[in-house]
């Protein structure tokens, strides 16, 4: 047998990533490397500039925070900035692989920091296992940071290295893997037992796995009035007692209590509430079987719960579950608490992250989830508006209110525990400022994507042929937004595919070829109905539906065979609406427009009319003004419709400017209710300074939906901003079709086509909750 020689071992550590593999991969490679980059935040334009941001005007600062340290809080980055820490010890499921592993996992941290409480954050990955290193150098970096997030440490180290810098430094210091976990399950156990009629003094509580995560919630239990012996802790070697040895240490100790139960199956019968932070399969039907009556079971452990929900619903029609996994309702997942945490520690430049402040939180998450859900998070759920119950006792990650709601609970209790710096004095200007902190982009497709996964469809790829479409289309499919279908002719689609290393022979990726279809007769005979009397001969509506794969999709989606449509890598926009626009038309009392979604520095702004409509008149405008007032509601906004131009309320004067003057007056007659004005210019709609000079104007805040004069204004804006602006620009999507159809730019990146492809599957669902 031939030995294994050097070369093969590279060969396996090498090996081509599978296809969902493969796409993480691209994405964290993709332009700039990472998920980090670092803007100034002031102006660098000039000499005077770089007199004032470096020498001699830095002087003046440093100065001043010698004199007195808390001044770094106004004049640096200091009071909004975390930073991210690991040693890789630890890393998600994954174990120890080494702090420069961990790298992935602690960018992202610091993106969700940014994403959901606009903190700005980096990661350092510490390279060693030696505690003592590790807790001089986070020490010694203190003065960089407003709080230090511990990420991924191994247990029982983290427990040490957490309290010993909490000593040591005097901002807050928090391991999110024991706290945040314990903060979430702790939120939903408090809604569970009050739909259940319990309370946390006289509940049966068992805890299995006793790593970081478990003690925390164990602790933070205890804080919340559970008395010690009311919970029992097991670990793998079974119930943690007292007079135990095997397997022990101090922080095991300290939660031990007098039992004669000694399994998990024993601490289980008739518990009242199964804490599950350890692994798959642990908790078993039978187990289940003998819980109390309306069992409350967490079953965190990831990403295999320690038993699945359908599982516990097969013997028991009376539980409350929650996992770690969004595919499930109750889903405890951190990032409804770390951001939001941090950002009411630092605005109020709190020394520590105490429990009162946890304990805070976790009734401030609870309280959230029993409240009236509003617009913009009923908007993921296909219209099914979450109300609190056994199903939803946990709020959803993309909650805008959270952002207001956690952070004033969390400075409230620094303030009254005595660690704040800083006093907050008008707490309703506070959830004003943290509400305008919000970034749309954490958000904004991320309620598109949810929406979709709930009531899945049929979308097709029409260029099926191309890398891109091929990418997407995994993509898609990956993430479980519904069944992918590439058209094409199979052999050059597997081709494709194979040279991509894309696997396509996959449940939920379907291969249509246009010319074989055995829908063909059907597809030519209804365009034909359509189009004989625009010149068509059969024949020619025969030849469409075999070698145009636009005007076969498009038929395939007017005749039900899918739920939408998604082209454009090959052709320009405006030949793939014409062929579209054969086959099918716009919804009754609808306008088809294009809408723009322009995600630019924490904030979502709608432009229209950015692909449809040249010059439109003042009719046109009004009816765009419409069709993107509706769309931004279903998206979750509440329109602010600015109509622009080159002038702002009557200066300078200008014919076109009069076509949008007389389109407001348009709306005014047709008593729309949604809040609009103008004409006004770009400065003036988006920036609430300026529009206070105007003070009869109608929008009450900054205008979220801004309309385009003309077609070539509006697509000259939104390409600027993407190249310029450093914005996120989605779309042009289709808006007011009676089928989702969209259509993407030549050449157009996987992630931009797997985005217009959710869009499509978006509208279908919204259009059938409108006819329903």
């Amino acid at each position: 047998m031939r030995q294994k020689s050097s070369d093969d071992d590279r060969q396996e550590k090498h090996a081509r990533p599978r296809p969902a593999e493969q796409e993480a991969l691209d994405f964290h490679a993709r332009g700039r490397p990472g998920k980090l980059e670092i803007t100034p935040s002031k102006p660098m334009a000039t000499q005077r500039d770089l007199s004032l941001a470096y020498s001699p005007g830095v002087a003046v600062p440093v100065r001043a925070i010698a004199e007195d340290p808390d001044r770094a809080f106004d004049y640096t980055t200091r009071g909004n900035m975390v930073a991210v820490i690991s040693n890789g010890t630890a890393i998600l499921g994954l174990g120890n692989l080494g702090a420069l592993a961990s790298k992935p996992v602690m960018e992202g941290k610091a993106a969700l920091f940014k994403c959901f409480a606009d903190i700005d954050s980096i990661d350092l990955e510490v390279d060693t296992t030696d505690i003592d290193v590790f807790v001089n150098c986070v020490r010694l970096l203190g003065p960089s940071f407003g709080g230090i997030n511990l990420e991924d440490i191994k247990a029982p180290d983290c427990f040490i290295i957490e309290q010993r810098l909490r000593e040591a430094m005097d901002i807050p210091v928090f391991h999110d893997d024991q706290h945040g976990t314990a903060i979430i399950a702790a939120a939903g156990l408090i809604n569970a037992l009050h739909l259940t009629g319990r309370d946390l003094a006289s509940t049966r509580i068992v805890c299995n796995g006793a790593g970081a995560a478990a003690i925390a919630c164990i602790e933070l239990l205890k804080a919340m009035g559970t008395p010690h012996d009311n919970i029992i802790l097991c670990d793998s070697k079974g119930v943690v007692h007292e007079g135990r040895n095997d397997g022990m240490n101090q922080w095991k100790s300290a939660h031990a209590v007098s039992t004669d139960r000694r399994s998990l199956a024993d601490a289980v019968d008739g518990a009242d509430v199964f804490l599950g932070l350890s692994v798959k399969g642990a908790l078993t039907q039978d187990m289940v079987a003998t819980m109390a009556p309306n069992p409350v079971i967490f079953a965190m452990a990831n990403p295999d719960p320690e038993i699945a929900p359908e599982d516990v619903a097969a013997i028991r029609s009376d539980a409350i579950m929650a996992t770690g996994r969004s595919d499930y309702p109750n889903q405890v997942n951190n990032v409804l608490g770390f951001p939001y945490i941090f950002r009411g520690a630092l605005d109020v430049r709190a020394t520590e992250i105490n429990e009162a402040m946890k304990v805070a939180a976790a009734r401030a998450l609870a309280a959230l989830a029993r409240e009236d859900v509003p617009d913009d998070v009923a908007a993921a759920y296909a219209g099914n508006r979450p109300k609190f119950g056994p199903g939803y006792i946990i709020p959803v990650p993309f909650d805008p209110r959270l952002i207001s709601a956690i952070p004033v609970a969390v400075a409230r209790a620094a303030m009254e525990s005595g660690v704040a710096r800083r006093e907050i004095t008008d707490f309703e200007d506070y959830e004003r400022v943290l509400s305008a902190r919000r970034d749309p982009i954490a958000s904004t497709m991320q309620r598109v994507y949810e929406r979709v996964r709930r009531q899945p469809k049929r979308i097709v790829f029409t260029e099926g042929e191309e890398e891109q479409m091929i990418r997407a289309a995994i993509s898609f499919v990956n993430q479980k937004l519904g069944t992918a279908i590439l058209l094409g002719r199979e052999d050059l689609v597997r081709k494709a595919a194979q040279q991509a290393g894309a696997d396509i022979e996959r449940p939920g990726i379907e291969l249509i070829n246009a010319s074989l279809s055995h829908r063909n007769a059907d597809y030519t005979a209804h365009l034909y109905k359509r189009l004989q009397r625009d010149g068509f001969l059969f024949r020619d509506c025969q030849r469409l539906i075999n070698n145009d794969r636009n005007h076969f999709a498009a038929t395939m989606v007017a005749l039900g065979d899918a739920d939408g449509m998604v082209t454009g890598v090959t052709r320009n926009y405006s030949t793939a609406l014409s062929d579209v626009r054969r086959v099918i038309d716009a919804r009754p009392g609808h306008r088809v427009i294009g809408l723009s979604l322009a995600l630019c520095h924490g904030r979502t702004v709608l432009v229209a009319d950015t692909a449809v409509h040249d010059t439109p008149n003042a009719a046109e405008l009004a009816d765009i003004a419409e069709e993107a007032a509706s769309m931004a509601r279903h998206m979750g906004y509440e329109p602010r419709i600015a109509m622009l131009a080159y002038s702002t309320f009557g200066h300078p004067r200008g014919e076109r400017a009069s076509q949008v003057r007389d389109a407001v007056r348009i709306l005014d007659e047709r008593g729309v209710d949604f809040e609009y004005d103008g004409e006004m210019a770009a400065d003036v709609a988006l920036n609430a300074e300026r529009m206070r000079q105007y003070p009869f104007c109608r929008l009450s805040g900054p205008a979220n939906v801004l309309v385009m004069p003309a077609f070539h204004s509006a697509s000259i804006a939104t390409k600027m901003l993407q190249e310029l602006g450093g914005s996120t620009v989605i779309g042009p999507l289709l808006v007011g079709l009676d089928k989702p159809v969209q259509i993407v730019s030549l050449g157009a990146r996987d992630a931009d086509i797997v985005n217009m492809a959710a869009m499509a599957a978006y509208s279908a669902t919204v259009q059938t909750d409108d006819e329903t």
